[in-house]
């Protein structure tokens, strides 16, 4: 037998090794805490909270969700990162609170501090809206106006988080000048883009979806490399000529020294409940989210690429040029 053959008889061997030793684990075996930086009914509360539900149905335990939504969510994943790595604790977080706040500055730890066990879904429900009093009701007419007029159309957000970055982005590839003020949450985006304080803003799709078809907002476009036939016919940037694509992933994590076992038997628990018909169809009369899932491998991989893409983003998003 040639030494290439044995080599990966070998590799064989040792991958059925691992994941035997991963089945054999009898976490759970307590209720399991599950801390969230954000508050309750927004679109990581409700994925976590679905998750729970369908983590009890296949294991038979259940998770009590706690929320921690101070400091733009760095209490919530200091909490996590300080825990004992005992399997009792998770986080279910989303880039924006992992990525987007080590590369602004937030916090001063990263995803390679925490043992991330998967990427349980993908919100690809965001869209860029713009207020009625705004007249902006495409992407075209939002890059002539702002081209035309530099720092004049107002973009509401929360200066360091997920949603800055969007409109960083979308600046820097469409070669434009908005005017970034902070507004807050997701519910004082709305307030302004209602009374004409702003013109722009981005949010998920289910916010603002009555308000579009009243006429109210105009949604300009949905940052999904393929279009979210959940979303209907809003276009993508990329079809109206901006490639730009960003979307959400959520991440379940433990404190780094959490037994490889218990870190792997939660991906495959939630790669389980990501094949339950019941599951996709909540995720779609929730935010209008498809199911997606990246086991532990790629989705670290995944979360480091998209981490190399922020960090080019640093400056701005630190205020500094």
């Amino acid at each position: 037998m040639n030494k290439s053959i044995t080599t990966s008889l070998m590799a064989a061997v040792l991958s059925v090794a691992a994941s035997a030793a991963c089945a054999e684990t009898d976490w759970p075996t307590r209720t399991i805490q599950v801390v969230i930086p954000a508050s309750p009914g927004g679109d990581t509360d409700f994925n976590a909270r679905t998750m729970a539900k369908y983590f009890e149905q296949i294991t038979g335990k259940s998770m009590v969700i706690t929320n921690m939504a101070g400091g733009g969510g760095s209490i919530a994943t200091s909490q996590v990162k300080d825990s004992a790595p005992d399997g009792n604790t998770i986080l279910f977080a989303h880039t924006g609170q992992m990525i987007v706040n080590e590369v602004s500055g937030l916090i001063d730890y990263s995803i390679d501090d925490f043992a991330i066990s998967c990427i349980p879904g993908v919100d690809k429900g965001a869209v860029f809206v713009a207020s009625k009093q705004s007249g902006i009701t495409s992407v075209d007419e939002l890059v002539t106006n702002a081209q035309a007029n530099p720092n004049t159309v107002i973009y509401g957000t929360e200066l360091g988080g997920f949603s800055h970055l969007q409109g960083l982005i979308v600046q820097d590839l469409a070669d434009l000048e908005l005017k970034i003020v902070d507004t807050g949450s997701a519910a004082e985006k709305i307030t302004s883009l209602l009374g004409g304080r702003i013109d722009l803003t981005a949010i998920t799709f289910g916010a603002v979806q009555d308000y579009a078809a009243t006429g109210q907002m105009s949604v300009l476009g949905q940052p999904n490399a393929e279009p979210n036939p959940l979303l209907g016919d809003i276009p993508t940037f990329k079809a109206q000529g901006i490639d730009f694509v960003m979307d959400k992933p959520y991440i379940v994590a433990f404190p780094k020294g959490t037994d490889p076992a218990i870190v792997e038997k939660m991906a495959t628990v939630m790669k389980e409940i990501t094949e339950l018909p019941e599951y996709a169809k909540d995720l779609e009369q929730g935010f209008k989210q498809p199911v997606s899932f990246y086991h532990t491998e790629d989705a670290i991989a995944h979360l480091h690429e998209i981490r190399t893409d922020y960090l080019q983003y640093q400056d701005l998003l630190r205020g500094t040029n």
